[in-house]
């Protein structure tokens, strides 16, 4: 099995987008809470969902949590010990967490939080902070890349189309982007 619980057929035969993959967690996942309008892509990995809450508005990339340590039972034979490092990972309100980022135990997230592709998030990430890194540290605000995206979509050939579109990815008006943005990048063909 690829997904912790999950049988790979599911991810395999199935291939649901992340929305569809969200409500699969909600129900058969066994994370100790998922919120709302959350957005979980089925290759994320949930090493150990019980101690994973997740909150509103939440989106993940392919990336990993992990709530234990797995050098505990080579210690517990290495050192003859009885040890145990297990601890929970609480991501909150309005959080985005790239690809390939690990967060590891012990963590909160947010709320109003990026974590950005690759990082390792070892600590925890205070609201409204962006973090990148190994280990993860700040390296800036989310307020701060709002205003700088919202300037950059302003000056975009096709931000009349990104203005009026539903939400932020509007499948009516998705092939007539991407027409437009592959002519911007390399010109006509």
């Amino acid at each position: 099995m690829r997904y912790g619980k999950f049988p790979d057929f599911y991810v395999q035969f199935c291939n649901p987008c992340a929305e569809e993959y969200t409500e699969f967690l909600r129900r058969h996942g066994k994370l100790y809470a998922i919120g709302e309008n959350c957005s979980i892509w089925p290759n994320t990995v949930f090493g150990d969902p019980a101690y994973v809450r997740i909150g509103n508005n939440v989106h993940f990339s392919a990336c990993t949590l992990i709530g234990h340590d797995g050098s505990i039972a080579m210690l517990d034979r290495a050192y003859n010990v009885k040890l145990d490092a297990v601890g929970k990972i609480d991501i909150r309100d309005n959080v985005f967490i790239g690809l390939n980022a690990i967060v590891l135990r012990n963590v909160t997230i947010g709320p109003n939080a990026i974590v950005a592709a690759g990082a390792v998030v070892t600590k925890d990430v205070a609201e409204g902070n962006i973090v990148a890194g190994v280990p993860a540290r700040p390296i800036g605000r989310v307020e701060d890349l709002v205003k700088k995206l919202q300037a950059e979509t302003q000056s975009l050939p096709w931000a009349d189309l990104i203005n009026n579109r539903k939400g932020s990815f509007d499948p009516e008006i998705e092939p007539q982007l991407l027409k437009l943005r592959v002519s911007h990048f390399y010109g006509n063909k």
